[in-house]
């Protein structure tokens, strides 16, 4: 199939597309629960740090000594970072499918993502995704985090492509909406085979 308009590079978010999400609200509820933690007080201060955390301005040690350390604890620090890491899993299928396509049709591939930077660095180590994502604008790196439109922005300029030569695809409508105002097509991804399809009439066949 020819391609249309001629799609030379893909956008796209890490959590709830490549992998489960980070650190959000449906594990932090894991880890309450895990740890016995009072719920209502450990949001308040999740809400305080986590765009400082995410942004790259609060180190994971940093986080922890103010949203849960801040009292003594009957578990260390370690065993709480430990059980933080292991709660990622990746969409295979997914992962599968943008290595392909990369392949087949020479793309670029950039990830726009809103991560903290220690989880960052370890989801992209244990699930080795630098071996096909070209470079990374993550929040901890660049200091600003989604719906922002200069982390966009910032994308375009390093991918050094035209927008329109641009497929992003994101779990968050509202993230997509924000990128489209750039002229930048966006997916809304939702499970593999509807994203599989989307990419399909934009000329982007895996099989």
């Amino acid at each position: 199939m020819q391609r249309q308009n001629k799609i030379t590079t893909l956008f796209l978010d890490i959590g709830g597309v490549l992998l489960s999400n980070g650190w959000g609200h449906d594990f932090r509820r894991q880890a309450v629960d895990k740890f016995h933690l009072d719920l209502v007080e450990f949001e308040l201060r999740h809400k305080f740090l986590f765009v400082l955390y995410e942004e790259g301005k609060v180190s994971l040690d940093e986080y922890l000594d103010n949203v849960i350390f801040y009292q003594n604890r009957d578990f260390t620090r370690q065993e709480f970072k430990e059980y933080m890491f292991s709660l990622t899993t990746p969409d295979t299928g997914m992962i599968s499918m943008v290595k392909q396509m990369k392949e087949k049709f020479s793309l670029k591939v950039i990830v726009v993502s809103n991560e903290a930077r220690e989880m960052n660095e370890h989801r992209i180590r244990k699930f080795q995704l630098n071996t096909f994502v070209d470079f990374f604008v993550s929040s901890c790196y660049v200091g600003m985090r989604k719906p922002d439109k200069n982390i966009y922005q910032l994308a375009l300029d390093g991918a050094q492509v035209p927008a329109y030569e641009i497929v992003y695809i994101d779990d968050v409508q509202f993230f997509v909406e924000v990128a489209h105002d750039l002229g930048i097509k966006g997916i809304v991804h939702k499970d593999y085979l509807s994203t599989c399809k989307a990419l399909e009439a934009l000329g982007l066949q895996v099989t």
